[in-house]
């Protein structure tokens, strides 16, 4: 009887020290698994945090440029005789505010002010005709009529294709992956819709 005691009693305690040593090691691939993870966060996260002088200034400079483009939108709602003339007022108020919002966290991001200067890069994309945003807002605030719409359109076409030439400049000078995405996506769908309004200006 003593024998087997001594037996049982070894074999718990060699089972105790068995456990003891599993929970001390810990499992090797959820270790891994775990150290992939804060890796892949972290490499995310430089990515995101990846910028230069120009993609900071395209980002502070297209959301000055996108808040001219839905005041006048919005006046077009508002003041446009044409249904599609208001539409398409609807369309770019619509479309550009996520942007705005988008490069707005970008710059909160990156630790840069949504405020900041707008030198460095070509000012010629914030002016529509030779005139600043007050000049044209003010033009179209005095008109009515199919002469609004007219002139609407004729100003946002201008007014859009500043952003491309800005967007252009980003994609020459800019280094940060998704500044680049945006800039490309404002030249492609700011191309069609100047499409758009120079087939509607001709049939109104």
């Amino acid at each position: 009887m003593t024998t087997l005691r001594r037996r049982l009693a070894a074999a718990a305690a060699a089972t105790t020290l068995a456990l003891a040593l599993a929970a001390c090691s810990g499992d090797p691939s959820t270790d891994d698994a775990s150290a992939a993870a804060g890796d892949s966060t972290a490499s995310a996260d430089a990515e995101v945090a990846t910028h230069n002088a120009a993609d900071t200034e395209f980002a502070q400079m297209m959301i000055v440029h996108h808040q001219g483009a839905i005041e006048m939108a919005d006046l077009a709602v508002s003041q446009g005789t044409h249904p599609e003339v208001k539409a398409f007022g609807e369309q770019i108020s619509a479309a550009q505010q996520p942007e705005i919002d988008q490069m707005t966290e970008w710059l909160q991001t990156w630790g840069e002010s949504a405020q900041g200067a707008m030198g460095g890069m070509d000012h010629g994309g914030m002016e529509m005709d030779g005139m600043d945003q007050e000049g044209a807002m003010a033009e179209l605030e005095s008109l009515s009529g199919t002469e609004f719409d007219q002139r609407f359109l004729e100003l946002m076409i201008a007014h859009h294709k500043g952003a491309i030439e800005m967007s252009e400049q980003e994609l020459a000078d800019g280094e940060n992956a998704e500044a680049r995405a945006l800039a490309r996506t404002i030249i492609d769908a700011q191309n069609a819709e100047i499409t758009e309004m120079t087939n509607l200006r001709s049939d109104l």
